[in-house]
């Protein structure tokens, strides 16, 4: 028997999945999150998975994004054989339709964040099409669809290596951490593909990340049936062990849950190779499978507000409360590694192209658009506002990426701070010890959190630029870490090494 699909229901399945993952975290992901929440000892790890906790149930409420990033969609659609489309129009194109429709949706509108001429203009396509789309056709009578809306900053910690054969995929994986740092917003997932080619382990990997969490499960019936466990399984559970005995924690600020989960995927491969693809899932976890059967648009499972935990953050002894107006060099140079603030004032905001022009002013010798002397940049490019917002979600994004625009800013343009997320690198920590600024953390996966202390928005430079224009924001108790001090001292070194030898001695 054939099935009939209506074109216009595969573009409303679509877009009504991309919308629905944009504000709802998987339950399975929220229970595990709140699971290592209760578990975890480190006061600012605690918090940071608190403030994902909370801006998750935000979301909920108010159907607002779960982070600006608000990713490159990937979809995985399979078609049974006796299925038809009522349409001569692609099916790519059809995906591409819903997408659109997604992103540019009046209520929810969604940052659009994907490039074309990705090493020439890097122009933004505006809509957030094209997507990543892999397609197989198999015997039956539904399509399916696995989407996802996968963030920048997890994306580009993938990791792929082609091993010899005797090599450990343990151990392989395990020396990749370190240097993923924490730009892929832990707590997370780990997606591990293993065999095939090159290209297939990379989307086994990807699809891995799909399935929901459940590796308690799988603990459960290592210890209740060890024999039935299969290879993948094994690793699975090394591996998260492993991982979470790193003391990397979350947001790399040194804890005891670092992933959620491990997932592992396999296939034949070549007896001279073994490819092994390692791509991590944020804390924005976006995913979800649907299925048309001809009947009208595929139905979303709408969760009950009971899903969520309802908990507070609560305030550490040593929190300060900062004004960023009359903040002096003194003030932050008693700021501690791993100290939470609550900032409040005037902030704003630049990402990577308002940091290459600014740099390249510098270069000419030209002034900038704006005086930078003692202030504070937070990297960010926020969704657009709806209904009475001031600004949409803004959480940070990943500041190693600027820090070959560091030294300049600092040295010669007198920036005081930055903001953002993750760690920096060498030569960006030494050029803050050198000026005696400063570089606080925002938590990954708080967007529409963190876009509650926002009071005020207005864009001050480069507006061409849109969501990577620079913004001045009036920020109210904004919650942040001091995650580089005026000394150099990184809380992303000190944390992980300080839980990593907690966890062994206990």
């Amino acid at each position: 028997m054939t099935t009939t699909i209506r074109a216009a229901d595969l573009i409303d399945s679509v877009a009504n999945a991309l919308q629905f993952i944009s504000y709802y975290h998987p339950k399975d992901f929220i229970d595990a999150m709140y699971a290592a929440w209760q578990r975890e000892k480190n006061p600012a790890a605690k918090d940071a998975m608190a403030q994902i906790l909370i801006n998750s149930r935000l979301c909920a409420i108010g159907k607002r994004p779960l982070c600006q990033d608000t990713g490159i969609v990937t979809v995985f659609i399979t078609i049974g054989m006796n299925v038809r489309f009522d349409t001569d129009t692609a099916i790519d194109d059809l995906i591409n339709e819903g997408v659109r429709r997604a992103y540019t949706y009046p209520d929810n509108v969604l940052r659009a964040s994907i490039l074309e001429d990705p090493d020439g203009a890097r122009r933004n396509t505006r809509d957030n099409t094209p997507a990543v789309i892999h397609h197989r056709l198999v015997p039956g009578d539904t399509v399916t669809l696995q989407l996802a809306a996968k963030g920048g900053g997890s994306e580009a910690k993938a990791r792929f290596a082609m091993l010899n054969p005797a090599d450990n995929v343990a151990d392989w994986v395990m020396a990749q951490l370190p240097g993923m740092g924490a730009g892929w917003c832990p707590p997370g997932m780990l997606g591990i593909g293993i065999g095939g080619t090159a290209e297939q382990a990379m989307l086994m990997a990807k699809q891995s990340l799909m399935a929901p969490v459940d590796i308690q499960t799988l603990a459960e019936r290592a210890r209740q049936v060890p024999d039935s466990l299969s290879h993948e399984d094994r690793l699975r559970l090394e591996l998260f062990t492993r991982a979470n005995q790193s003391g990397i924690g979350a947001q790399g600020l040194g804890g005891l849950t670092t992933v959620l989960d491990v997932k592992v995927r396999s296939a034949p491969t070549h007896a001279a190779n073994k490819p092994v693809a390692l791509i991590p899932n944020c804390a924005a976890t976006r995913h979800i499978d649907i299925t048309l059967d001809g009947t009208g648009p595929a139905q979303l499972p709408v969760p009950s507000l009971e899903d969520w935990p309802e908990i507070a953050r609560t305030a550490s002894d040593d929190t300060l409360h900062v004004d960023l107006d009359t903040v002096t060099a003194d003030d932050i140079a008693h700021w501690q590694p791993g100290q939470t603030l609550l900032i409040s004032g005037h902030l704003l905001t630049g990402r990577d192209a308002a940091h290459k022009r600014l740099v390249d002013l510098l270069e000419q010798g030209a002034p900038l658009p704006i005086d930078l002397r003692d202030r504070f940049i937070y990297y960010v490019g926020p969704v657009d506002p709806v209904r009475n917002e001031v600004v949409g979600p803004a959480g940070p994004t990943t500041a190693t990426r600027m820090d070959r625009f560091t030294r300049p800013l600092l040295e010669q343009a007198g920036l005081r701070g930055m903001i953002g997320k993750a760690e920096r690198g060498k030569d960006a920590i030494q050029a803050i010890k050198d000026n005696q600024a400063v570089y606080l953390m925002a938590v990954g996966g708080a967007a529409y959190l963190v876009a509650q202390a926002i009071t005020a928005a207005r864009v001050v430079a480069f507006e061409d630029l849109g969501m990577e224009a620079i913004y001045e924001f009036t920020v109210k108790d904004m919650p942040v870490t001091v995650a580089v001090d005026t000394q150099g001292r990184s809380i992303h070194a000190l944390g992980p090494q300080k839980w990593h030898d907690y966890i062994v001695a206990h």
